[in-house]
């Protein structure tokens, strides 16, 4: 759909977060589509220093239409890919059925065409305005099954909080050491979506483990359900080991990634979501096997 020219008083503006005014633009386009709060950032150290922001701004400064791409390299199918998410995308409401989303789409995915990405992911609730770009849906696979046999504690657990320094400050280290969760489908490297979904949502629970050295990020699940989201470190201990550490004893485990760093098999189950992953690149004909997006890696 070309523009129209309607728009013509608009202004076209790419890589634009150096500008803390238009950034505020951004965030108050967020807020009132989504109500969220990417400000939050600022606390972390400010947005992704790998975002790529597409957007058109009005006369008076206001954001109209964003959709960013940013780098989150991946482990697929036992191999690092370089790859990119896309995020942040909205139209506010007065500005819809113009075009200008479309032409941000298809400045993004040029550019990241450009650039040499392998891999392209994004989350939504409109599949079919993907579709033509090249995107397909990539079902998404939580694993489910009995909690593993009891291990004996090998070191200490403590609760984490991002709102203390100290905690923020040994999450962002071990998110920049980090070993993948999985080699068949896990996030490689990647801080900032960890960080503010670990904020967006609370009843997400972070925890440290001293042995080895890693961050769990779970969820206390219905009917004696343990549900775990992800795990940062250079090591990823087994799954028993991680119960016994947080002197967990659940009958039943969800996990929300591919277990196979975890010493335990689950049984893939089709994730219902209202959204949609979707995967375009090279690297997405290496997708075969049931997977899932950790929710803390979501954009």
């Amino acid at each position: 759909m070309p523009l129209t020219t309607g728009i013509s008083q608009l202004t076209f503006r790419q890589d634009y977060f150096g500008d803390p005014a238009a950034f505020a633009g951004l965030v108050a386009l967020l807020h009132e589509t989504f109500g969220i709060d990417v400000s939050l950032q600022d606390r972390f150290g400010g947005p992704d220093p790998t975002s790529m922001p597409f957007a058109y701004f009005d006369e008076s400064g206001i954001c109209v239409a964003n959709l960013s791409a940013f780098s989150m390299p991946m482990m697929v199918d036992g191999r690092l890919v370089k790859a990119a998410g896309f995020q942040s995308g909205a139209v506010r409401p007065q500005w819809r059925g113009q075009g200008l989303y479309r032409d941000l789409m298809r400045r993004a995915f040029s550019w990241c065409d450009a650039q040499g990405f392998e891999l392209g992911l994004l989350l939504t609730d409109k599949p079919a305005l993907y579709q033509p770009y090249g995107f397909e849906i990539l079902p998404q696979h939580q694993f489910s099954g009995l909690a593993p046999a009891a291990a004996r504690p090998i070191g200490a657990s403590r609760s984490l909080s991002l709102d203390n320094a100290g905690d923020l400050a040994l999450v962002k280290r071990l998110l920049c050491e980090r070993t993948p969760v999985s080699s068949i489908f896990a996030v490689a490297a990647q801080a900032e979506m960890f960080l503010l979904n670990g904020c967006f949502d609370p009843s997400i629970r972070l925890s440290y483990l001293d042995q080895p050295e890693s961050v769990v990020a779970w969820k206390s699940g219905e009917a004696d359900c343990f549900r775990l989201l992800d795990v940062v470190g250079k090591t990823i201990p087994p799954l028993s080991v991680i119960l016994a550490a947080l002197d967990q004893r659940p009958s039943r485990v969800e996990v929300c990634l591919p277990p196979d760093r975890l010493d335990w098999q689950g049984m893939p189950e089709p994730f219902p979501s209202h959204t949609s992953l979707m995967v375009r690149g090279d690297a997405a004909d290496r997708l075969r096997q049931p997977v899932m997006l950790s929710p803390m890696a979501e954009f």
